[in-house]
């Protein structure tokens, strides 16, 4: 590389009570990690079987113990149309419990899951499904009343750390027919590694968590960062098929955790007021997840200070999270604490967690600016069927993200060039 790469050291900002150890390619790893996505969940399935798995809002709710069942038989319809080890299965549907179905029906027939947002243009969500060359495709029409695939109960388990588990497509922006989403191969350990980082950071806990998840399940965001970590401490994910009754759902669900992009949580706040207003407490919410687009955190139209303040008041026991991520880092790896007292926190990026090491590249690395590169287990190691765009973004373990940043002494990113006097 012909600019200079200079490496941050590792901060232990926010706490982290699993084994991390360096590879043999200088990458930190978690040491005790189940060895697929699917052992990890069959084994919540038995721990936690009765507990509700997955509610939509309006719609039908499921315990563990029939969310896999009815995926177990939707991987055994999905074997009798020869979908095995390694075929991929595009999941293009709209967000609900049939979509969580659908997903882990995939995962369990030992295919790939592509993400697919069913908000996409049509012709882009075509060229999604066409570059990823899915064999299966479970549709819009599922959600117009056409039946999931069903089959005699199966669920393929034999899956190993560095296998591929999961296509997701970078958004591409903006959104038409001529943009070109890149898939994003993501691994078991990655995975795993996001799941095991984000339970950690969060302080998720294991006594029925219960998270209204209104982020996008075929982003990284939704699917890896909040779907995967409730399943995995036994929480309930609540599920909307739209805006309406939000307000009135996060009391009557008994909802502790809410996890959105700052837009929704703004366009959210008028009817909570009201909600308040009317005298309805809103002070169970105990934790609060905010993950950004990149492009949305300049459109937001609340900055950040002041929707963190608003929500505040609205919910005073709640702890506030901002997370910071792309696809290729599976939505995770930088994360702040609202409280934190930080300066200018409009720019405010985070402090990398889990396993994420930073990097600066460019000619003013040295002095805290240029290029933010990531690396960690939770990184992506390729594009799929892309070796010109891997070996443009990737140098060896590290992923050029692209955006220009600043680091301070205290590892804090923030966007942006150096402020000078």
């Amino acid at each position: 590389m012909s600019q200079l790469l200079v490496e941050y050291p590792l901060t232990r900002r926010y706490a982290q009570d699993n084994p991390l150890a360096r590879g043999a390619d200088g990458v930190l790893r978690y040491g005790n990690l189940t060895p697929a996505l699917t052992e990890l969940l069959d084994l919540q399935v038995h721990a936690f079987s009765t507990r509700e798995a997955v509610v939509e809002i309006g719609g039908p709710r499921l315990t563990y113990r029939e969310l896999w069942h009815s995926a177990s038989r939707i991987a055994g319809g999905l074997q009798e149309h020869g979908i095995g080890y390694g075929d991929r299965v595009a999941v293009h549907m709209p967000v609900g419990v049939r979509w969580v179905q659908a997903f882990l029906g995939a995962l369990l027939s030992g295919a790939v899951p592509v993400l697919v947002h069913d908000g996409l243009p049509d012709a882009v969500a075509e060229r999604v499904i066409a570059d990823s060359s899915a064999d299966f495709v479970l549709g819009r029409d599922i959600a117009r009343g056409a039946e999931l695939p069903d089959g005699a109960a199966f669920i393929d388990d034999g899956a190993a750390l560095g296998d591929l588990a999961l296509l997701s497509y970078t958004s591409g922006t903006p959104l038409s027919a001529t943009t070109a989403p890149k898939g994003v191969e993501l691994t078991n350990e990655n995975l795993l590694s996001a799941i095991r980082s984000v339970v950690c950071a969060l302080d998720l806990p294991t006594d029925g968590l219960r998270n209204l998840v209104l982020l996008p399940l075929a982003h990284a965001s939704g699917c890896v960062d909040q779907l995967l970590p409730t399943l995995a401490v036994g929480g309930t994910v609540v599920l909307a098929r739209d805006g309406r009754g939000l307000a009135e759902a996060i009391v009557a669900e008994r909802i502790d955790m809410m996890s959105a992009t700052p837009r929704i949580f703004a366009r959210l706040l008028p009817q909570l007021a009201a909600l308040r207003d009317d005298g309805v407490r809103t002070e169970g919410i105990g934790r609060i997840s905010k993950a950004g687009h990149r492009g949305e955190r300049a459109a937001a139209p609340a900055t950040p200070a002041d929707l963190a303040a608003e929500l505040r008041g609205m919910f005073p026991a709640a702890r506030q999270w901002s997370i910071w991520g792309a696809t290729e880092t599976s939505g995770i790896g930088l994360a702040v604490d609202d409280a934190e007292p930080v300066a200018d926190a409009d720019a405010v990026l985070g402090f990398p967690f889990g396993g994420t090491e930073l990097a600066l590249c460019g000619p003013q690395a040295q002095a805290g600016h240029g290029e933010l590169l990531c690396r960690g287990p939770n990184v992506s190691p390729r594009y799929w069927n892309d070796p010109t765009t891997t070996a443009a973004r990737f140098t060896g373990t590290w992923f050029h993200t692209g955006d220009q940043v600043t680091i301070d002494a205290d590892g804090l990113v923030r966007r942006g060039p150096i402020q000078t006097e």
